[in-house]
């Protein structure tokens, strides 16, 4: 079985940076009341460059870090709730950009948790000896889709985009062990209307469905699609997602916690961090946290991390990294990374 493994890292992030003063002038809010409950102190929004663009920027940056040219690449995938359009997809305009004429495209949803998902699907593609280097990407532009008079929410994202390249080849970071889980009976704990049905054809009655709890199935006319959070409840799935994909892949592996250098959880809030902390017992300080500077980036949270860590020269040879998120679905998953 081929040893897979990370070659390359990237990242992009909007030039703006929007403080927490900056959105006390829209919202009932303050720094203070920010930072207490998130950790966040900034983030960055676009105010001109597309999820393509972004994506196309940290894709750049991580073949640049392999040391690759864009022919190189035999399949790109872009993971992103917020594409420039329902069709193309954001991978395809992304391979056109980058001239990787050789690559296949294809995009993945799975909100903050897409990261991991797509080093997943990439990793078997190149087990299975279909192609040899796969291009990753999670890249969003949240703005877009907040509802900026919203204070429990328009606070805690940002704009921005994370890459990696993987492949067969045995120099990197391998990719020792990976977890993947869903449970879509939560799916209402985080959403994001799409575009209603709508058509000649339609039975006014017919239009809207309600389930046993009331929720309506009934998307939102184009232009007015907004993230909706049950704050409360995604934090408890979050720290239960964190403890319990650690614990499969120290089950799976046989390491121990003593044996992990550092975690990379996605970015969504302080809070949710240091309780799963202190649920796994793993030490704050072996989580490696930016959120402070960027919030949540949703998809693009773990790629910026680990490129992060990577450019830091932090980890040593043979340290083992987890890399661990959760999102909206509700999805969650790892991987347990060894640097090489």
């Amino acid at each position: 079985m081929k040893q897979v493994g990370i070659i390359g890292t990237g990242r992009y992030l909007p030039e703006h940076v929007v403080s927490n003063d900056d959105l006390s002038r829209l919202v009932d809010t303050s720094d203070e009341w920010i930072r207490t409950r998130t950790g966040i102190s900034q983030r960055r929004i676009s105010t001109g460059m597309t999820t393509s663009g972004m994506a196309c920027e940290a894709g750049t940056a991580a073949l640049t870090n392999a040391g690759l040219e864009p022919d190189d690449i035999d399949l790109i995938i872009c993971a992103t709730i917020t594409p420039d359009y329902f069709m193309p997809s954001c991978a395809c305009l992304v391979q056109e950009r980058l001239g990787a004429k050789n690559a296949a495209a294809f995009d993945l949803a799975a909100a903050c948790t897409g990261m991991i998902y797509g080093m997943v699907t990439a990793e078997q593609f190149i087990k299975s000896g279909m192609y040899e280097n796969v291009l990753v990407i999670g890249a969003e532009t949240l703005s877009k889709v907040l509802d900026w008079k919203d204070r429990s929410t328009c606070v805690l994202f940002g704009d921005g985009a994370g890459a990696v390249v993987m492949s067969a080849a045995k120099k990197g970071i391998n990719l020792l062990a990976a977890n993947l889980e869903s449970d879509g009976s939560k799916y209402r704990l985080l959403t994001c209307p799409a575009v209603t049905l709508d058509n000649p054809f339609l039975l006014e009655q017919e239009c809207i469905c309600y389930d046993e709890n009331g929720m309506s199935n009934a998307a939102e006319p184009a232009g007015t699609q907004k993230i909706v959070m049950n704050g409360q409840e995604v934090f408890k799935y979050a720290v239960r997602a964190i403890v319990d994909n650690i614990n499969t892949l120290i089950k799976k592996t046989g390491i121990s916690k003593d044996d992990i250098a550092y975690i990379i959880p996605h970015q969504a809030n302080y809070r949710i961090i240091d309780q799963a902390s202190r649920s796994a017992g793993i030490p704050i300080d072996k989580f490696f946290i930016n959120l402070d500077r960027y919030g949540n980036t949703s998809a693009a949270s773990i790629g910026i991390a680990l490129d992060e860590l990577a450019e830091s020269g932090r980890p040593r040879r043979g340290d083992k990294v987890i890399c661990v998120g959760f999102g909206g679905g509700m999805t969650s998953g790892a991987v347990l990374l060894e640097w090489n």
